[in-house]
């Protein structure tokens, strides 16, 4: 159905001529003459964006933006006026106009604001529905090893056990910690975090536990410290491996009984506060060094939970490099991006030794970059840091049959320019500008899974071995590719 565009504007001949004009370009079009009007348009039936006059008598349309703001905060509205300044700009800005066109207005430049307004409006609710897919605890991933990171965290936070979260940086191990947090019931509570790390050892127990006035140079007033802040909370310390010696043994004492002093004062307080701990350092090794206290470690070593890194979950590459690519064009005003089958061969084959944090800055370099609508395998060579080999692709099989034909290899040079492999698109491949990035993985699987199902006259459990996937995802993924037995291919 064509996009609803509200139009609201105190002079009619202005209403008229502009409706034509946007029913001519394949919209449909609302009337509206003062803002109140528009108001009671947008709160009785859906339209998907609104074209407004700024000047009109009774309730400017400024006055109006705020209220379109409050009742529908995700509605595109484009502001137009023929007395138009800079100052009247950046307020409608500030009050969320998507844009600002100044009277007469020209119609390609109309319809150019009108199609930006509504494909970011798009781009948005895209955003959401995969977050809500796939980001049930504000992570995205579907394969094995995120789906045991989402059984532990729905297992383990209603309860009041303490956790110790393992892995490598930029893993995503605060994300896992905040899961725990919310999902528990101390959600109402606070979320404190502190990097043990980034804290100078000299007052880190000033900030673990608060100090009192004069208690050291520099304590000009009375402070509270982490556990105080997190009482009926979670209090998360990432990093703890780089705590010192000597703290570790005040922490241990705060674990056990549930009571501190500030620094330099005498009253005990209580505290009920759950601890999540966090670290990139093997501690056991810690511990066998003589850095790491055997028996702090049993304490916050209740539930361990370890975050892999990128290059241990690939099956996720897909759907993280989608998220990231939507958001970061949302968030930097950019039109979509499509990645090529290349671009992502290139992508996948690279080991990211920042992990997700490694990639989600990429993928935002390359939507500001990347000129676009399709990500081409070169595009994202020269998007890759310079100087790293990437590994070789693996050869995938399908059975007995022929293995399919290596990806070529690829090399981010150290300096000059990205060159391509001889044949580097022997097929022919064109980018398909009218599927999303996600319409054409979706494709790409569901042909594998055909093909596989054919190879094994229908046998689930045998596909299911052959791909590597566990049978009851198997089956979830070929109800989402709308996939049933008998629809394989000869």
């Amino acid at each position: 159905m064509p996009a609803a565009v509200l139009i609201v504007d105190d002079e009619k001949n202005i209403l008229l001529t502009l409706s034509q004009s946007l029913q001519l370009a394949g919209y449909r079009t609302e009337l509206a003459s003062s803002g109140q009007v528009a108001l009671d348009v947008v709160s009785a039936r859906p339209v998907d964006a609104v074209l407004m006059d700024v000047k009109m008598p009774d309730m400017d349309g400024l006055t109006v933006l705020a209220k379109l703001t409050a009742l529908k905060p995700d509605l595109p509205v484009i502001m137009m006026s023929g007395h138009g300044t800079i100052d009247t700009a950046v307020k409608a800005t500030q009050l969320g106009a998507r844009d600002f066109l100044e009277k007469p207005l020209a119609r390609d430049r109309l319809l150019v604001a009108l199609r930006n307004a509504l494909k970011h409006q798009a781009a948005m609710e895209e955003l959401q529905e995969l977050r809500a897919q796939l980001g049930r605890f504000d992570m995205v991933g579907g394969g094995p090893a995120m789906q045991r990171i989402f059984s532990l965290i729905q297992r383990t936070a209603p309860s009041e056990g303490r956790v110790l979260i393992t892995g490598e940086n930029g893993t995503g191990k605060e994300l896992i910690a905040r899961a725990l947090h919310q999902h528990s019931r101390r959600k109402g509570g606070p979320f404190v975090k502190l990097n043990c790390a980034a804290v100078p050892h000299d007052l880190i127990e000033s900030e673990l536990f608060g100090h009192e006035k004069g208690a050291f140079t520099g304590a000009v007033s009375v402070r509270r410290g982490k556990f105080e802040l997190a009482h009926e909370g979670t209090l998360f310390l990432d990093e703890i491996g780089d705590m010192p010696a000597a703290m570790q043994s005040k922490l241990l004492r705060v674990l056990q009984e549930g009571e501190l002093e500030r620094v330099g004062g005498a009253e005990t307080l209580k505290v009920d506060v759950r601890v999540i701990a966090a670290t990139n350092k093997n501690l056991e090794k810690e511990i066998a060094a003589g850095r790491f206290r055997e028996d702090l470690y049993y304490r916050i070593n209740v539930v361990q939970i370890h975050s892999p890194p990128l290059r241990e979950r690939r099956e996720d590459l897909p759907d993280l490099i989608d998220t990231f690519l939507r958001e970061a064009c949302a968030k930097n005003g950019r039109r979509p991006l499509a990645l090529s089958p290349d671009a992502l061969a290139v992508m996948s084959a690279y080991d990211y030794p920042g992990n997700v944090r490694e990639l989600r800055n990429l993928v935002e370099r390359l939507a500001i970059l990347c000129e676009g609508p399709i990500v081409s395998r070169t595009d994202a060579l020269e998007l890759l840091p310079r100087g790293r080999p990437l590994p070789p692709m693996p050869e995938p099989t399908v059975g007995g049959d022929v293995p399919a034909a290596p990806l070529a290899a690829a090399t981010v040079p150290a300096s000059g320019p990205v060159t391509e492999p001889a044949a580097a698109n022997p097929g022919g491949w064109k980018p398909r500008v009218d599927q999303t990035f996600r319409e054409q993985v979706e494709d790409a699987e569901r042909e594998i899974i055909q093909r596989v199902l054919a190879h094994t006259h229908d046998n689930v459990t045998e596909a299911a071995r052959i791909l590597d996937l566990e049978r009851g995802h198997f089956y979830k993924k070929m109800k989402a590719l709308g996939l049933r037995r008998g629809q394989s291919e000869a």
